[in-house]
């Protein structure tokens, strides 16, 4: 594995890691720690500057999410809070840190040494059915939007909810083609596989999967199925693999969900996520949970892969948006690790490059292509 790493670790020099969600933003939000110093090393977080460099990431989609326990005005005041956090903190490191609105952005930003810095918006009761807003949105830099985070926003159904809207509403459908119109990447991620599919039927541009892995090798409804995986050749699409325990592993899912049914059990909201943590962590000490491991998680790239292609699989961690992460994930500095796995399996150079970031570029122009053609 030795020589491995170090292949791993040129590899991503050469062509740098764009990784598809990072919930730092929120994270320390949550912990009442905006000014924190992330140009030196963090103690509470999975994410700064240091270790991102050890972790030869190249660019970053900063998650501007919001929960969905917030709604219409707040929903929307509270994203542009976070994407005002962004750009200030794209501003107060430039020497590290720039914004990035568009493919060749990322690689001039790359090239620079610098982590382009990306923008999305996770879920979307986000834009309070304003397709205005979702348009102000973009002009500030989001250059994706989920279409729903773990509730259905009335125009699309979420993985984590009951059914409404069948998948997409109308509305919904018009939501995809003004996205794509505009240039903003359709993400599939939290979606239920009717409104996967829904999406696939609009879309004219091709759409991602920021932080997904494989239902076929964890049930958990936030994954994505075959059949899914299978349309994303036909629409040039990409699923952006991610690294959340509960996804990646059936053990750790199962023990997730026991935190949840407990939740239930007490009367508290599931979307409460500092009511998650405490619980989580009463029944952790009770009996510790299980842990998923960084080769479950190549299992999941090597089963996007299989299914719909080496020109559709990505990476999309979700580091500080998970308390648990599995062994040898710890933080942003481990990435070499997983690509000396896929080396070690065999992966040739030329597709660890297309995962590391060579297909999201792709996706990325194709977007920009299709609303210049579009407008």
């Amino acid at each position: 594995m030795t020589n491995h790493l170090e292949d791993a670790t040129a590899l991503l020099a050469d062509s740098p890691l764009i990784d598809g969600h990072n919930d730092l933003p929120w994270h320390l939000r949550e912990a009442d720690a905006a000014q924190t110093d992330i140009a030196a090393p963090v103690s509470f977080t999975h994410t700064d500057l240091p270790r991102l460099a050890q972790g030869k990431v190249g660019a970053q989609f900063w998650s501007v999410f919001v929960p969905v326990t917030l709604a219409g005005e707040a929903a929307v005041a509270t994203t542009l809070e976070q994407i005002d956090f962004v750009r200030s903190m794209v501003r107060r490191y430039p020497e590290a840190l720039e914004l990035a609105r568009t493919a060749a952005d990322v690689e001039r930003i790359c090239a620079n040494g610098k982590v382009a810095s990306l923008l999305g918006a996770e879920g979307g009761h986000s834009i309070a059915s304003s397709l205005g807003v979702m348009r102000m949105f973009y002009e500030l830099g989001v250059r994706y939007m989920t279409l729903t985070h773990n509730r259905n926003t009335g125009w699309a159904d979420s993985a984590t909810d009951q059914p409404e809207a069948g998948g997409l509403s109308d509305f919904g459908c018009a939501v995809v083609t003004e996205m794509q119109r505009i240039g903003m990447l359709v993400d599939l991620s939290h979606v239920a596989p009717t409104t996967m599919a829904d999406a696939l039927d609009t879309a004219g541009a091709p759409v991602i999967f920021s932080h997904s892995s494989a239902l076929a090798l964890c049930d958990h409804p936030r994954n994505v199925p075959d059949e899914i995986l299978a349309r994303l050749p036909g629409n040039n699409g990409v699923c952006m693999v991610t690294f959340v325990p509960a996804f990646v592993s059936q053990e750790c899912r199962e023990w997730h969900d026991g935190v949840l049914e407990e939740m239930e059990r007490r009367g508290m909201d599931r979307e409460d996520y500092p009511g998650y943590k405490a619980v989580r962590d009463e029944l952790a000490a009770a009996s510790p949970p299980p842990r998923a491991t960084l080769a479950q998680v190549a299992d999941h790239i090597e089963h996007v892969r299989d299914v719909a292609g080496a020109d559709h699989i990505g990476i999309g961690s979700d580091f500080d948006g998970t308390t648990d992460l599995p062994e040898g994930l710890g933080d942003v500095s481990c990435y070499p690790a997983l690509f000396a796995e896929l080396l070690d399996r065999g992966w040739s150079e030329d597709d660890c490059a297309r995962l590391a970031g060579g297909n999201v570029l792709r996706v990325m122009r194709d977007a920009e292509a299709f609303s210049r053609a579009a407008s």
